[in-house]
């Protein structure tokens, strides 16, 4: 938003060794204070941070849409509607719609008769008080020392632009030379400046926007759709929370994410058939990928549970973040390496002539401690990612993956392997 009533105040702050807390911990450190400040001068305040990710126009964003040929201001109606949902949101915050607020304007209502006698036309008179007001370049000075030329802006004061009394005073010249007031080619009138108009695709609308200070936009945008769902919007008039927030983004990107996850089962699955040449041990192996679900979810919740704390009432959490998402379609290839290693381990001890169960026995005993070792290392190789405030969600999902597949992987693969083949040897015909 651009205009003459709107403040931007831009924070920088030191680097992050410098400094205990994060910028997103300082920001919720400042909002009760600045709120206050806010409702204290009744100005609409919003707390911003610099987004890592792809520009949006807010975190949540709600599109309020009215039925072909409807007026404005029942769309500005249904969107007011809408703000309350966002208002009674707990820990929403920021709450704005694109509605501009009606401002008081003078406006110079020429006498076209006067004026033409007066010898001055319309266009002079726009042109005056155009230059009166916003200022005009006229000319320029140029001294032979120096490099650039300086700009002559002519403008008037603030306090002698400010008054209709003083305006009214401003000279005109004609054409046979004679000054004539402003005054004198019409009158000022006090009216309200007309609201701006906003339209998407073709359709007009009014944007409801908000933010979000300790609670997930997920969980923000589910809670909305539930109030919209108990007090729908009148017939014709709806709601869309999926145009141009934080939201659609999100939906996108897991989505696309998703994809490459399935994509790369497929992929793998594939490769495992044309080793294996079996439909049924790619399927056996692969069960290490949704174990790492196990250690995931869980250790995201053992993170909040744990290093997170409240600043001034807000929740900071750890969320599961894209970067999380694609920590775990990383840990699908790693992951199946464990399950490969001990089912040809338990391969090679069957051609060497042991029993099918000793043979699962001791390639977990043997395969124990390889294992283990190799995912240690590269848990700790990526405990450095974590100090990322943008990667850290990937560290931190391939860790706790990492660590709960390889732990029951030890125990699952075996047994399902052992079950499977015991399956076959006793269908196996006599």
């Amino acid at each position: 938003m651009q205009g003459p009533w709107v403040g931007q105040i831009r924070v920088n702050l030191v680097e992050k060794e410098k400094r205990s807390a994060a910028s997103h911990a300082i920001a919720l450190w400042i909002r009760p204070e600045m709120q206050k400040i806010a409702q204290k001068y009744k100005v609409r305040m919003k707390i911003v941070e610099v987004p890592p990710g792809p520009p949006d126009m807010q975190t949540l964003v709600a599109e309020v849409y009215g039925p072909p040929g409807t007026s404005y201001a029942s769309i500005i109606k249904a969107a007011d509607q809408v703000k309350e949902f966002f208002l009674k949101t707990k820990n929403v915050v920021d709450v704005d719609t694109s509605v501009s607020t009606p401002e008081p304007r003078f406006r110079f209502l020429v006498d076209k008769q006067k004026a033409a006698l007066s010898g001055i036309s319309e266009a002079q008179i726009t042109q005056g008080l155009a230059i009166a007001e916003a200022g005009k370049n006229v000319g320029r000075v140029h001294l032979a020392r120096e490099r650039l030329p300086l700009e002559i802006f002519l403008r008037g004061p603030l306090a002698w632009r400010s008054s209709i009394l003083s305006l009214g005073q401003l000279y005109f010249k004609n054409p046979q030379g004679a000054l004539v007031p402003l005054q004198e080619m019409g009158r000022f009138d006090l009216d309200l400046a007309p609201k701006t108009i906003v339209r998407k695709n073709l359709e007009r609308l009014v944007y409801v926007t908000g933010n979000t200070a300790g609670l997930s936009p997920v969980n923000a945008i589910i809670d909305l759709m539930e109030d919209t769902g108990r007090q729908p919007l009148p017939p014709g008039y709806r709601v869309n929370y999926g145009g141009e927030g934080e939201w659609e983004i999100t939906v996108k990107v897991f989505r696309d994410l998703g994809i490459a996850f399935a994509g790369a089962l497929i992929g793998i699955y594939i490769l495992l058939v044309l080793q294996t040449s079996s439909y049924t041990m790619p399927l056996v192996i692969m069960v290490a990928i949704p174990l790492t679900l196990i250690g995931v979810m869980p250790g995201f919740a053992l993170l909040n549970a744990v290093f997170t704390t409240p600043v001034k009432g807000y929740a900071d959490p750890i969320y599961f973040t894209a970067t999380a998402m694609i920590g775990m379609i990383a840990l699908a290839g790693i992951v199946v390496r464990n399950s490969i290693i001990l089912i040809d381990f338990i391969h090679h001890h069957l051609d060497r002539g042991y029993a099918l169960e000793d043979a699962v026995l001791r390639s977990g005993a043997v395969r124990f401690r390889p294992i283990v070792l190799t995912a240690l290392a590269a848990m700790f190789g990526s405990w450095v990612i974590t100090l990322d405030p943008i990667f850290s969600g990937l560290a931190w999902s391939f860790i706790f993956g990492l660590f709960a597949s390889t732990a029951f992987s030890l125990l699952v693969i075996p047994v399902i392997f052992y079950l499977q083949a015991s399956r076959k040897r006793v269908a196996a015909p006599k």
